[in-house]
């Protein structure tokens, strides 16, 4: 018979699982990741530049802004150091939105093959979290290439942007890095707190729905 459990602890968990997936996977496929210089002919409009991706202004008088990928195969990525940088992060959010999956069906199933579904959906997430660490130490790295110098400025290297400012994509990747290894920590407290002697008393008591604060 199937238990529905849900407590705080483990729909925070859930919850959190889901955001840190989406805010990575959101990070990965935005273009600012960089904030160039203000071109002469753009006014303020500071170009950007992801992964993989980037943002101009176009036109005469700069009226419309042009987003899309600048590479069309993974080997035309600006530099061998985004590379790795993409396959590592890219690994994380396969990992991370796997958990965020198994973790909505965790209200239904605790246990799989008599394993705990939070401890092992833990540690998921904190392999996760290091791949996630490893991509972003590796992009900075990647600071130097060509296609870099031309939104930072010649005196661009790797580990110092110059010109160039970081965009709020690569804080949100940062942020779900942290959020990822937070997750991993509420998974224990999840496996606490569904695995109670109240929980326990529910399900001897017949109910298939246990709400417990």
């Amino acid at each position: 018979m199937c238990h529905v459990i849900v407590t705080c602890r483990s729909m925070l968990w859930t919850l959190l699982s889901i955001v840190v997936a989406f805010a990575e996977l959101i990070a990965f496929m935005s273009p600012d990741w960089l904030l160039g210089f203000p071109r002469s002919d753009s006014g303020e409009y500071r170009p950007s530049l992801g992964l993989y991706s980037r943002c101009l202004r176009i036109g005469s008088r700069g009226v419309g802004v042009s987003c899309g990928p600048y590479a069309g195969t993974f080997g035309e990525v600006a530099t061998g150091f985004w590379q790795a940088a993409m396959l590592f992060l890219a690994a994380g959010i396969l990992v991370l939105g796997g958990v965020a999956c198994i973790s909505v069906f965790s209200m239904c199933f605790q246990s799989i093959m008599k394993k705990s579904i939070f401890n092992i959906c833990g540690l998921l997430q904190a392999i996760a979290g290091l791949l996630l660490m490893v991509g972003l130490m590796l992009y900075p790295a990647g600071w130097g290439s060509e296609k870099v110098l031309g939104y930072c400025g010649p005196e661009a290297l790797p580990f110092r942007p110059s010109l160039c400012s970081l965009g709020w994509a690569f804080y949100t990747a940062i942020g779900g890095t942290l959020g990822s290894f937070l997750c991993a920590v509420l998974s224990a407290q999840a496996e606490i707190a569904t695995s109670s002697d109240k929980v326990q008393e529910e399900i001897e008591e017949g109910k298939s729905l246990i709400c417990l604060l």
